[in-house]
């Protein structure tokens, strides 16, 4: 499986957040924590992402 480091993270980076795709499903990662991993389907990732980019998740978790 190859892993994608987000591009946020710039070049030597030691902190960043990693991705890869297996079976249909988005794996993600920080590589400080490689053990670590979440897995999603590309359309929950989609929700969550738009929920964090417009705020909607702060009105879940007062």
């Amino acid at each position: 499986m190859e892993w994608q480091k987000s591009t946020f993270s710039g070049i030597g980076a030691e902190n960043c957040l990693e991705l890869a795709h297996h079976k249909g499903r988005i794996l993600l990662c920080e590589s400080d924590a490689p053990g670590t991993v979440v897995t999603a389907t590309p359309a929950r990732l989609h929700t969550l992402l738009l929920a964090i980019k417009t705020g909607q998740e702060s009105r879940r978790n007062p």
